[in-house]
């Protein structure tokens, strides 16, 4: 059986990372501005953990998505303009991580257009992926994301291959808290939670890599600098990548490649259907 991806490769796999550096720790609280233990997390996700995530895509020859705050984008913008002139794609992720849920439509709109003038001011273009903080949407996000130019989005979960918003146009690629480094390794800021071994982390996306590539799925992993950029966890991705690279047939992409392949090479389908998508 060929596969549904571009050359008919059997499985699609994005590695994106969201940038969210200090605007993790602010977003709830803006008083934790005067905790610069706490915010010392982010910066270091900016400072440190993203060159080294850099490096490592870079040997592996491959390109990754950035999901970015504009408010990131303005206070460490020498990190995000070396991953813009690397080649890797740069997506808008709100303006200092707030979540459409909390925001009026005037207010979520102000955020998309700042998080768009803070990206375009370092790309030179309208960012055409969005990935909302915590995956949140709200009743006007989709209509904000269509009316702004955005192409794609990659925040909502009913299944594991991509699928069109026909009213928006717009090109969904899902995620899920197991494919998201934040559920097995994110600690502090009143989250009680055990931190998860690597080893333990590499069963579970190496088990669920095996099932999506079995049914012509997109992998798509959400991680965090400031998460998986700790030394011992950047080796655990390196293996990580080994391993599926040891795959035939898979096709590694960006956000906007996947998009773009997905638009023009398969027919309407939605996650509420019966039927399976077709290729063409």
């Amino acid at each position: 059986m060929v596969g549904r991806w571009k050359d008919g490769a059997q499985c699609a796999v994005m590695l994106t990372f969201d940038v969210d550096a200090e605007t993790l720790w602010l977003s709830g609280d803006m008083n934790n501005m005067n905790r610069p233990g706490m915010l010392s997390q982010g910066t270091y996700g900016a400072r440190v953990a993203v060159p080294l995530i850099l490096d490592l895509l870079g040997e592996r020859g491959l390109q990754g998505t950035f999901f970015v705050p504009g408010w990131t984008a303005e206070n460490h913008r020498d990190i995000i303009t070396v991953i813009h002139k690397m080649g890797h794609e740069i997506g808008h992720h709100g303006w200092i991580h707030e979540w459409p849920t909390n925001l009026s439509r005037d207010e979520e709109e102000e955020v998309l257009t700042k998080g768009i003038a803070a990206l375009s001011s370092i790309t030179g273009a309208s960012p055409k992926g969005y990935r909302s903080p915590a995956w949140e949407f709200s009743a006007n996000t989709l209509d904000l994301l269509a009316a702004h130019g955005f192409e794609y989005s990659s925040n909502l979960m009913s299944h594991f291959i991509p699928w069109r918003h026909e009213q928006h146009d717009l090109i969904e690629l899902p995620v899920q808290w197991l494919l998201d480094d934040a559920p097995f390794f994110l600690f502090g800021g009143g989250r009680p939670r055990p931190i998860s071994s690597a080893e333990n982390v590499y069963q579970a996306w190496t088990e669920e890599f095996r099932g999506i590539y079995r049914y012509g799925g997109l992998f798509n992993l959400t991680m965090h600098p400031q998460i998986i950029g700790r030394p011992g966890r950047l080796l655990m991705l390196e293996r990580f990548i080994d391993y599926v690279k040891g795959f035939p047939d898979v096709w590694f992409a960006t956000g906007q490649e996947v998009s773009d392949y997905w638009r023009e090479h398969t027919r309407s389908y939605h996650p509420d259907t019966q039927n399976p998508p077709s290729e063409q």
